[in-house]
């Protein structure tokens, strides 16, 4: 598909095969590990399904149309950044990171990466930025999870750049759909597809896609030689999914803003944070940089009490850790050793109708 088509159209289309007489527009998944070799010339497309899998490849095909750059698609969205963190990372380097960006990545470099002799710096999502000098990659997540600050990945992988630095960004709250970090300078994407881009609940998945062969390379080598790639009914599931990604970030969008203005509009809700109000200290980076706004809201209740109370009395949020799916679901961040006060909590929009949505989170809101 071609960058002339909109989204809707390109999610509809991306990864297929020509047509084929008699086949399905989107073949069903390949189930087998080894494959038929020729007995002179040895594998051909396909010799072992860790390192070679068409059902694996059409997913990548699809992803690369939509992230702009060559995909590897990984078991989950951590077995993704993790490898690439290893791939690139070596003794003695220093690796920046998001302070307030996924706790897990914090945690792995703290441990696994400081045990190899990889030095970390801490650094905010909405800055300020140090001077990236000596630093050997630069890992931005914008928005921010589960804060949702922004960062301007332009200004970022300039002053990146300028100090010999690599560039990645997860791209999992946005989607490819919300912004091509690729387009505005990054090196590297990665994300997890278990969330948004999925979008039913039912996925473990994560990409990494990237226009510089040295790293992509990389990359493709340890995953070949760990062996962390996902299952092809899953991959299936993934490409399957793609097709609404348009039509479910576009009520999740519309879900969130409206769930944004009712919660602060209310007293007893403080700390709201949508990318896309007005009043949001990220709205101006977002509304330049983001093509759409993710339906990922932040609020805090006071105490794990009250968050409680809320997650009981509503009909129709779950509570329930991820984000990104068809329903309405919340957690409350402090329980997973997120930096976050106790009554913390991020909701993720689902694709009920809207008007039942923010009726139920008032009459939740009220009781609790």
């Amino acid at each position: 598909m071609t960058s002339s088509y909109s989204d809707g159209t390109r999610v509809v289309h991306a990864g297929l095969p020509e047509p084929e007489v008699g086949e399905p527009f989107l073949p069903g998944p390949v189930f087998a590990a080894p494959y038929h070799l020729d007995p002179v010339t040895g594998p051909g497309e396909n010799g072992y399904a860790r390192t070679e899998h068409p059902t694996r490849r059409s997913l990548e095909a699809a992803i690369d149309e939509l992230e702009g750059g060559p995909a590897l698609v990984f078991a989950s969205g951590q077995a993704a950044i993790t490898a690439l963190l290893l791939a690139v990372l070596h003794t003695g380097d220093t690796v920046a990171l998001p302070s307030d960006g996924y706790f897990a990545v914090r945690a792995f470099a703290e441990g696994t990466l400081r045990n190899l002799g990889v030095q970390t710096m801490l650094v905010p999502t909405a800055g300020p930025y140090p001077d990236f000098s000596g630093v050997r990659l630069v890992l931005l997540e914008t928005p921010a999870n589960p804060g949702l600050d922004v960062c301007d990945i332009a200004s970022v992988a300039a002053l990146a750049h300028a100090a010999g630095a690599l560039v990645a960004v997860d791209n999992t709250t946005a989607t490819p759909l919300g912004q091509n970090p690729l387009a505005l300078g990054a090196d590297v994407v990665v994300a997890s597809g278990t969330k948004a881009l999925t979008g039913h609940s039912d996925i473990l998945l994560g990409y990494v896609a990237t226009n510089d062969d040295a790293v992509f390379e990389k990359v493709e080598t340890w995953r070949k030689q760990t062996g962390a790639v996902p299952g092809a009914f899953d991959s299936w599931l993934a490409h399957r999914s793609l097709a609404t990604l348009d039509l479910r970030l576009a009520r999740q969008t519309a879900n969130a803003a409206a769930v944004a203005a009712l919660l602060a509009s209310r007293a007893d809700v403080t700390g709201v944070r949508w990318p896309g109000l007005e009043s949001d200290p990220s709205y101006t980076v977002a509304s330049k940089q983001m093509r759409r706004i993710p339906g990922v809201v932040s609020f805090d209740l006071g105490d794990a009490g009250r968050v409680a109370r809320f997650l009981q009395a509503t009909a129709l949020v779950f509570a329930a850790t991820s984000f990104g799916g068809v329903h309405t679901s919340a957690d409350r961040r402090a329980q997973w050793g997120d930096d976050t006060s106790d009554g913390f909590v991020r909701l993720s929009c689902g694709i009920e109708d809207t008007a039942d949505l923010l009726a139920d989170l008032t009459a939740a809101l009220d009781e609790a």
